[in-house]
């Protein structure tokens, strides 16, 4: 085995040196030498802890839920119930008939005030609905209760009435009220519900007649020209005839007058303002007559022997 001398081994020396010196001018002078530069990893990858893998997720659960939120603003809710809707026909007292829809579990008086709405009636404490139940009677429909718990079978058809008969019609504020009470009244005149005499029936069909027609014109009406203007259960020609004399002094009379002599000479009959319909007591085990007055009252009348008995 050889061995290099001293001298040999100091002469190597410097120029092992130079040569490492070398080197490092040559990777200074070159930095993209891949075995100088650090490996260059991917940013996602670079960043890919476990807390913002968190994060990511997250955020992922947060858009999925504001998109589950946003669809179900869009569209109906499955638990909610849909309404149903029912329409009522009402005839009112000029002989015609309103229709409107209601909701079915809606209250009595939400129908009431469309009625109202529809006459442009603001005194509305006069007046009411009433209904027929399966026995044909007449009742009242309850402002308080749902539609549905009153209306138990067959269409819903109603029939806009007076209530309440006000004792003093003058006292009235609106036209409309008092020519809505003449409409009432009449109907109950024709039906026989407010008996009168002869002498009434001619007095109150003159100021009916007025009040639809306006003042006697032969020109424009013939001479039989009330006959088809109801005012009386039993009208006869004779009637009719006394009914025109009168109507011929009415000259410039207005309607509205004419309806207050109208509502002025009705509150003076005896069964002004009474309801009468039918009941049974107990105690008498027989059909009896209830009547409502004007005067937000309610008496019971019993007849027996024929005789009403209060």
């Amino acid at each position: 085995m050889t061995t290099e001398s001293g001298a040999d081994s100091e002469a190597k020396q410097p120029q092992a040196n130079k040569e490492a010196e070398k080197g490092k001018t040559k990777a200074a002078a070159d930095p993209a030498s891949p075995q100088k530069q650090p490996e260059q990893l991917p940013a996602a990858v670079g960043h890919s802890t476990p807390a913002r893998k968190e994060q990511e997720q997250q955020e992922e659960d947060q858009e999925s839920h504001r998109s589950s939120t946003s669809r179900l603003s869009r569209s109906p809710l499955r638990g909610v119930k849909k309404v149903k809707m029912m329409q009522c026909k009402i005839a009112l007292l000029d002989g015609s008939d309103y229709t409107v829809n209601v909701e079915k579990r809606g209250k009595g008086h939400v129908l009431f005030d469309k009625v109202c709405e529809h006459l442009n009636l603001l005194e509305k404490d006069y007046f009411g609905i009433t209904y027929r139940d399966v026995e044909n009677q007449k009742n009242w429909l309850d402002p308080s209760k749902e539609l549905k718990k009153q209306i138990r079978t067959g269409p819903w058809n109603f029939a806009f009435n007076v209530k309440f008969y006000p004792p003093d019609p003058s006292q009235l504020s609106e036209d409309i009220t008092r020519y809505y009470l003449c409409l009432q009244l009449r109907d109950d005149v024709v039906s026989g519900r407010l008996p009168c005499s002869f002498a009434t029936h001619t007095l109150l069909g003159s100021y009916t007649v007025q009040s639809e027609l306006g003042d006697y014109d032969p020109e424009e009406l013939g001479s039989d020209y009330i006959s088809e203007i109801r005012f009386a259960p039993n009208q006869t020609k004779e009637l009719e005839e006394k009914v025109m004399e009168l109507h011929k002094t009415y000259k410039g009379m207005t309607p509205a007058e004419a309806e207050i002599h109208f509502l002025e000479n009705a509150k003076k009959l005896s069964m002004y303002g009474v309801d009468l319909h039918h009941a049974k007591v107990t105690s008498y085990n027989e059909v009896v007559t209830l009547s409502t007055f004007s005067h937000h009252k309610i008496f019971t009348f019993v007849q027996h022997d024929g005789q009403l008995v209060k």
